[in-house]
């Protein structure tokens, strides 16, 4: 059985995500592009795909993460107040309130609520169903959550007593030592995440809980594991989605064409000069000579990048002896002076046979953007325009000429080692 043709079982399914303004590990998160979208667009499009979910809203104290989120197709019919968006806040209060906002406002009362995080943006597409689904299949259940096989086994952690002393953390019957026995002989443990809370409006309003009593799991693939809470942690996520190896939902914005992973083979990077391998200063001394800053790290990223096969170069508007001396420093092939950059990437694929979706590109300004739809994928410097970004597939975490050349090239390069 399909749960999600709401007419068929009369069910309303509600997906509630929250998404407060004031994160402090990383500013501004839920807003913040990952691989293209603003984080939060992720869970809006694991609810709008979802067969199961009769509506999507997103439960906020910031006007701007709610224009974000309309624009994504999700609405935001209410905001949340300030003191439920603070650090210490609790899922359960957060939802108390979305409900009773929906009950005064419209006499709304759904009958199934879905928790969809941001901060777990790689979900699998049929998540949301099949959650709602293990719900809907065991009537004494209170609530579904999604968890993955634990990476660390609990029956091999400790406790440290107050005289400094060990005990372990659990005991398993009929093992005396649970701590020294192989591993496949201890109890298969499992690690919550945040991809999906599924639960029985009742659960709420009759057991003040969001989990209840009697909960049910989804077990998911352990790759679409991640938390954001970090930087380094929005670095693996961007990696894991530049792979394309996992099949998950992806945003897509009314209007706009789907973002595009990194191809799994890669034939040829093309670089834009200024403002990808510079940072887009330039100093101009008495005699109208030119200096430009770059990034030492790039030159070790190339080499390493070329000896696992992938061929790079250089397109540049500017006609500058600049560009040719620090492209042969690089030992990197260039083309300057070409206004219309477009047309010579064409006649340089077709020139060297190689398949369009082979070739990425790599810019940050609008005389970069018909470049784009040229290749296999378009990838963005961290401070490119505002709009490059918005069209780019992959934006990178790095500026231009302060680390982005080197980024893209050990992307490329660590798909290679995961492949061979």
């Amino acid at each position: 059985m399909v749960v999600g043709q709401p007419g068929e079982m009369g069910m309303q399914i509600l997906a509630i995500i929250p998404a407060r303004g004031g994160s402090k590990s990383i500013p501004r998160k839920n807003i913040r592009p990952l691989a293209g979208h603003p984080l939060i667009a992720y869970s809006i499009a694991a609810a709008l795909g979802s067969q199961s979910v009769t509506r999507t809203i997103v439960s906020t104290d910031d006007e701007e993460i709610a224009a974000v989120a309309r624009q994504y197709g999700a609405e935001t019919p209410f905001l949340r107040p300030v003191e439920l968006a603070e650090d210490q806040t609790t899922d359960l209060p957060v939802f108390q309130h979305a409900l009773a906002c929906l009950a005064e406002q419209e006499a709304y009362h759904p009958d199934v609520i879905v928790q969809l995080r941001p901060t777990s943006p790689i979900r699998p597409p049929d998540c949301v169903d099949q959650a709602l689904k293990i719900l809907v299949e065991h009537p004494g259940a209170d609530s579904v959550r999604g968890v993955v096989p634990s990476g660390q086994n609990p029956y091999k952690m400790w406790q440290i007593n107050e005289a400094g002393q060990m005990a372990p953390l659990l005991s398993v019957p009929g093992i005396d030592e649970p701590y020294n026995a192989p591993r496949q002989a201890l109890p298969a443990t499992f690690w919550q995440t945040g991809h999906i809370d599924a639960f029985w409006a009742k659960t709420v309003h009759e057991q003040n809980s969001l989990s209840g009593k009697v909960i049910f799991p989804l077990i998911l693939d352990v790759r679409y594991t991640i938390d954001i809470d970090t930087l380094k942690d929005w670095q693996r996520a961007e990696f894991i989605i530049s792979q394309g190896e996992l099949n998950f939902v992806y945003p897509v914005l009314p209007g706009k064409p789907q973002k595009r992973p990194l191809p799994a083979r890669v034939e040829l990077v093309v670089f834009d000069f200024d403002g990808v391998m510079t940072d887009n200063r330039v100093w101009v001394d008495q005699d109208g000579r030119e200096m430009v800053a770059a990034n030492r790290s790039d030159s070790l990223g190339l080499s390493r990048m070329r000896r696992a096969g992938v061929d790079a170069m250089v397109l540049s508007r500017e006609i500058n002896p600049v560009v040719a001396a620090r492209c042969r420093k690089l030992n990197l092939p260039f083309i300057q002076g070409e206004t219309d950059k477009a047309t010579a990437l064409q006649a340089l694929i077709k020139e060297r046979n190689i398949a369009p979706n082979q070739v990425v590109y790599v810019g940050n300004d609008i005389n970069d953007l018909p470049c784009f739809p040229i290749v296999g994928c378009a990838v963005a410097v961290a401070d490119a325009l505002p709009e490059v970004c918005e069209q780019a597939d992959l934006v990178l975490n790095q500026r231009g000429g302060h680390g982005a050349v080197r980024e893209i090239c050990d992307m490329i390069y660590r798909n290679i080692q995961e492949r061979s």
